[in-house]
C-alpha cells in the first residue's frame, strides 16, 4: 500500500508546478524539500523572476497583468513576442542543438501554463527597470523579456506554497531524498533522510525536481571542467546533483550538454552560495553600455554582440577562462543612469576615478599600463557618427579593434568614471536527465521508467552553450505542470485499478 500518490523531490518552481498540477488530477502529494524552510525553494527564491513566453501583444500581458493601467499601456511600447519568434531566439542561442520537441513543448505551452499559474494565485508584473528603457517619454521593451512574478523569485515561491498550502499539499523540509525504490520494473517511492532518521516513503509515482549539480565542486569540474571549481554559486548550495544521481542508479539516461551551464558575470567578493538576503544582486549585468577588461588590461569579449539577456548566460564562462578568473566592468557617466540596480547595492565591488590614469590604478589585478593603453585605443575607435540608443541594436560599433563591440559603444569621456569586479557565478548546469513528451524519465534504452517523471534543471536537452533569458523558469513551470499532470494521472489509474 502506497503511502502517497504522488511524491514530489524539490520545492522550487518546477516541483510546485509539479504538486499542484498532480493535485489537481485528484492525487495526494508529498514535497520533501532538502533544505531546511528558511533556505528552501531551490534555485527559484534567488531569481529576480523574469519569465520569457508568447504572447501576441498587450491584451494577452494584459489578462496576465490585470493591474495594468491604462495609463501604462499608453507610454509603452510592449512589441509582441510570437512563437516563431521564441523558436528562432531558442535554436539561435543553443547554436541549434536544443531538442525540438522539448523546445515546442516549452514555447506552446508558455502562455496557458502561465495562466495556469495565475490561477493558482501567482501575480505577474513588467519588467519595467530591467528590460524597458525610457526613450523620449515612452517605454520600449526589448529582447522577448517582457514578463516577471510579482516580488520576483521570493514572490514567485511564496506564492506557490501557499497555493500548495490551500490544495493540502504537504511539504516537508530538511527531507534529503537519498535514492529511488525501484524493483528493476517501476519506481514505488523513495528514502530520505530526516532529522529523525532515515525511512522509505512510498508512492506511485515519483517527480524529481531537484535542480542541477551545480553547487558540487567535484561534478562542476568533472563534467564542466578544469578551473570550474573556482566558480561561485549564484543559488542554493544544495543543488548538488542528487536528483540527477539517484535517477542514474537506476539506469536513467543521461541528456544534454553536460559540459555547458548558466554562468553570469557575479560580484568577485560575492560568498561561495548565494545570499538570499542579497537575492540575484550579486550579478553584474549591464556590461553592454560599457567595456570589459581583464587582468592583462585586455579586452576579451564583444559587450554589444546582443542584448543582455541573449549573451550574459554564457559571458560567465568567459570570464572565468581570463587569467586569474576576473573582469572589471567600465562605465563612465553618459550611461550610469542605465546601470541595473544591482550596482548600487551596498556589498559590491567597486571603485571610482576622476580620471582613467587613476582609474586604472585602482583596479586591483590589473596591470595598469597596458589597460590605460587599451582605454585610449578603444575611445579612438568608437563610431560616434553613430546614434546611441539603449533599446535597439543600434550598431554604434568601433573601428580597428582586435575585439570589436557591434552594438552600444560609447567612448570612456565623461567623469567620474566607475569600475565593478566581476568573476563568474553559475546558476545551473545544463546537463541532466532524457524524458520523453509525458515529463516520463526514460532508460539508457530510451524507454519510459514506469512512475519515474522529472522537471526543472535536472531536465537535459533543452539548453546547449547558451539560454534566452528568461527561459529556465518558464521551462520550469511548464515541465513541472507536464510531469505533475502526468504523474497524478499514472497513479490515479493505478487506484481505480486497484479499486476494480
Amino acid at each position: 500500500m502506497a503511502d502517497w500518490d504522488v511524491v514530489v523531490v524539490g520545492a522550487g518552481n518546477a516541483a510546485l508546478c509539479a504538486a499542484l498540477a498532480a493535485r489537481e488530477s485528484g492525487a495526494s502529494v508529498l514535497v520533501l524539500e532538502r533544505a531546511p524552510e528558511d533556505e528552501g525553494g531551490g534555485n527559484t527564491r534567488f531569481t529576480a523572476g523574469a519569465i520569457r513566453t508568447v504572447y501576441n501583444g498587450v491584451d494577452d500581458l494584459r489578462a496576465l497583468m490585470p493591474d495594468l493601467t491604462d495609463e501604462e499601456v499608453a507610454i509603452t511600447d510592449f512589441g509582441t513576442y510570437t512563437s516563431d519568434q521564441f523558436f528562432d531566439d531558442m535554436f539561435r542561442v543553443t547554436q541549434y542543438r536544443c531538442d525540438a520537441d522539448l523546445a515546442e513543448t516549452l514555447i506552446t505551452r508558455s502562455y496557458d501554463t502561465l495562466t495556469w499559474m495565475r490561477g493558482k494565485g501567482v501575480r505577474f508584473q513588467p519588467i519595467w527597470g530591467r528590460q524597458a528603457f525610457k526613450v523620449d517619454g515612452r517605454f520600449k521593451f526589448w529582447g522577448g523579456l517582457t514578463i516577471e512574478a510579482w516580488g520576483g523569485g521570493p514572490g514567485l515561491v511564496e506564492a506557490l506554497w501557499q497555493s500548495a498550502a490551500r490544495q493540502g499539499i504537504e511539504i516537508r523540509y530538511s527531507s534529503r531524498v537519498l535514492n529511488l525504490l525501484y524493483d528493476d520494473i517501476k519506481v514505488s517511492g523513495v528514502r530520505v533522510k530526516t532529522p529523525n532518521g532515515v525511512e522509505s516513503i512510498k508512492a506511485k509515482a515519483v517527480v524529481l525536481a531537484a535542480g542541477g549539480f551545480q553547487a558540487n565542486p567535484e561534478w562542476r569540474t568533472r563534467y564542466l571542467g578544469a578551473g570550474w571549481e573556482l566558480a561561485k554559486v549564484r543559488g542554493s548550495r544544495f543543488n548538488t546533483g542528487d536528483g540527477i544521481r539517484m535517477a542514474l542508479d537506476i539506469g536513467a539516461a543521461p541528456y544534454g550538454n553536460w559540459s555547458g551551464s548558466h554562468a553570469v558575470g557575479w560580484d568577485y567578493n560575492a560568498p561561495e552560495f548565494g545570499d538570499l538576503t542579497v537575492g540575484d544582486n550579486f550579478q553584474k549585468h549591464s556590461y553592454p553600455f560599457g567595456i570589459m577588461i581583464n587582468a592583462e588590461g585586455k579586452r576579451f569579449v564583444d559587450e554589444g554582440a546582443d542584448f543582455r539577456n541573449y549573451t550574459y548566460a554564457k559571458y560567465g564562462r568567459v570570464i572565468l577562462n581570463q587569467p586569474n578568473q576576473f573582469a572589471w566592468q567600465v562605465f563612465d557617466q553618459k550611461v550610469t543612469h542605465l546601470l541595473r540596480d544591482e550596482y548600487r547595492i551596498k556589498r559590491v565591488t567597486k571603485v571610482t576615478a576622476p580620471t582613467l590614469e587613476e582609474l586604472v590604478g585602482k583596479l586591483e589585478g590589473v596591470n595598469p599600463q597596458a589597460a590605460l593603453a587599451e582605454l585610449t585605443a578603444w575611445n579612438d575607435a568608437v563610431m560616434t557618427e553613430v546614434p546611441f540608443d539603449p533599446n535597439v541594436k543600434d550598431g554604434r560599433s568601433t573601428r580597428g579593434l582586435a575585439v570589436p563591440k557591434s552594438n552600444w559603444a560609447n567612448r570612456l569621456d565623461t567623469p567620474p568614471y566607475e569600475a565593478y569586479q566581476v568573476t563568474c557565478g553559475v546558476t545551473f548546469t545544463f546537463g541532466g536527465l532524457r524524458i520523453d513528451g509525458n515529463g516520463q524519465v526514460q532508460d539508457v534504452d530510451l524507454a519510459p521508467i514506469p512512475g519515474l517523471y522529472a522537471a526543472g534543471e535536472l531536465v537535459g536537452g533543452l539548453f546547449y552553450f547558451n539560454y534566452p533569458g528568461g527561459t529556465g523558469l518558464m521551462s520550469g513551470a511548464v515541465f513541472g505542470r507536464l510531469a505533475g499532470t502526468e504523474a497524478g494521472k499514472a497513479a490515479m489509474e493505478g487506484t481505480t485499478r486497484a479499486a476494480e
